[in-house]
């Protein structure tokens, strides 16, 4: 309780600071400073923001530069946790604590552990006592490797940093998550119903020990007895696989990405054929022991994996999770989730609710984090592509209002970025490095202007088959462009 008090008490001196203030006193680092006519989400993102800049690891900490991704109270970060708050830790500047992270969790990776790494690190540098007693006994979630394997793939996509899919550490997660640890934890998909529930237990087996017992869930839900399986973690697992494949394609080896291509729609047809539930039009959660299907939980997951093609189906999950309840940790992942698959206002919603200082375990680190690339992801539509070196934006703020962020770290530049309407928006490129901008917006237009001269219109479709109008911008070193779609 002491602990919670003071990071509320720290709050509160952050919101009475000046956003010039906060930036001077963390040196250098750039971070994102955001404005809108809609001053409720304004507001929501300046609280994201002092939260989430009170959680920044001290300098002279044994592990290095970090920030705390876990229960406050143990001063660590955990392999789920970082890997949702990775882009909102971008968002704040903090490329070189993400760096750190991930890297730590990549090469603590070991055959002693049945290829698992830590779960929690803390401040230490030392695998959290809460979760972790040795390499035999340990608490461990089985999402977490292919989960971990989709951030990096992101953070390289936010920063264009390649070390995050070419430092020989992160390349020996990943070969050693796409074989080694399927293989050992029994995850092919043709085992996924007749695997045992607890696989690689340390002998002899107490079943009231958690470093027994949980040492390898097969899901991120906890406390499901006899679960054999979670539809999250075979959402996880066709991620893995598919960005894996995404990986090697980037460096030329087509071939064998088209092998893990394969591999992860297998698990994606299993999820269409074998976990969708036709008399409830959901996918179900579980599957356990006793040969029977759960689906209790909302499929947040699947949608954070991206692991549904069907839209009607997809629509029905969303709609599944407006509806549903949840603790915080789970609704920190719905404002980017709702942005992206086409509900915006449902969006807006769930960020207005999280930081209202009525919600419950609001300072729980997630929550800051996940409601800072809600706005930036999903309302402003940020979006950057490595390979192209591109970065795509789509205004999604709702009620006629405008936007406007300033000093986002993106693709080793600077970018401030303004939607005056949902047909107009600005960029400049403050940083030294070239990009091209994918000016997007929602719905068919005609015409499409930059700087007030005729430009080439380009279509596509969103992941909901809406339509997209787009035009492609180069923005050299401190160039600024203004975009005009016209109907």
């Amino acid at each position: 309780m002491k602990y919670i008090l003071f990071r509320f008490k720290g709050m509160l001196l952050l919101l009475l600071c000046t956003w010039i203030s906060i930036s001077l006193s963390y040196g250098q680092i750039h971070t994102a400073l955001f404005t809108s006519s809609d001053k409720e989400i304004e507001g929501a993102f300046e609280w994201a923001k002092g939260m989430a800049m009170s959680y920044k690891g001290e300098e002279n900490d044994h592990v290095g530069p970090w920030y705390e991704a876990a229960l406050p109270s143990r001063f660590a970060f955990c392999m789920r946790d970082a890997s949702h708050q990775c882009i909102g830790a971008e968002i704040l500047g903090w490329s070189e604590q993400n760096l750190n992270i991930f890297s730590l969790f990549a090469k603590n990776i070991s055959v002693s552990k049945d290829w698992c790494s830590y779960w929690e690190i803390n401040k230490w540098n030392k695998p959290a006592p809460e979760d972790y007693r040795n390499d035999k006994e340990f608490w461990y979630n089985l999402p977490a490797n292919f989960d971990l394997l989709y951030a990096t793939w992101r953070l390289y996509q936010w920063t264009g940093n390649k070390s995050y899919i070419e430092e020989p550490n992160f390349i020996y997660f990943q070969e050693k998550t796409v074989d080694d640890y399927i293989d050992k934890w029994v995850l092919s998909a043709d085992s996924l119903f007749f695997r045992p529930s607890h696989v690689n237990v340390p002998i002899p087996y107490n079943e009231k020990d958690y470093f027994h017992s949980c040492r390898g869930l097969p899901s991120y839900t906890e406390g499901i007895p006899g679960m054999k399986m979670g539809a999250d973690l075979v959402a996880a697992l066709y991620r893995g696989l598919i960005t894996y494949s995404d990986i090697l394609k980037t460096k030329g080896q087509t071939g064998k990405a088209d092998i893990y291509a394969r591999k992860a729609e297998q698990y994606r047809n299993s999820l269409e054929t074998e976990w969708w539930s036709n008399e409830n039009s959901q996918y179900y959660s579980y599957y356990c022991d006793d040969g029977k299907f759960r689906n209790d939980e909302p499929g947040t997951y699947l949608l954070w994996f991206d692991a549904l093609n069907d839209i009607k189906r997809k629509n029905l999950t969303v709609e599944q999770i407006i509806t549903s309840k949840s603790n915080v940790e789970n609704m920190s992942y719905w404002p980017y989730l709702l942005y992206t698959n086409g509900n915006w206002t449902e969006a807006r919603n769930i960020i207005l609710r999280l930081s209202d200082s009525t919600t419950a375990r609001r300072e729980y680190p997630e929550v800051s984090f996940g409601l800072l690339e809600g706005v930036v992801k999903g309302a402003m539509g940020i979006d950057p592509d490595a390979e192209e070196y591109s970065i795509s934006t789509l205004s999604r703020i709702i009620g006629g209002n405008s936007a406007t962020i300033l000093d986002l770290p993106i693709l080793q530049t600077f970018v401030d970025l303004s939607h005056r309407s949902d047909h107009q928006s600005e960029m400049t490129n403050k940083g030294k490095k070239s990009f091209i901008w994918k000016a997007k917006f929602s719905g068919i237009y005609s015409s499409i202007t930059v700087d007030k001269s005729s430009a080439p219109v380009n279509k596509e479709f969103d992941s909901q088959g809406k339509p997209i109008t787009f035009v492609m911008v180069p923005m050299d070193p401190g160039k600024h462009a203004s975009v005009e779609a016209f109907k």
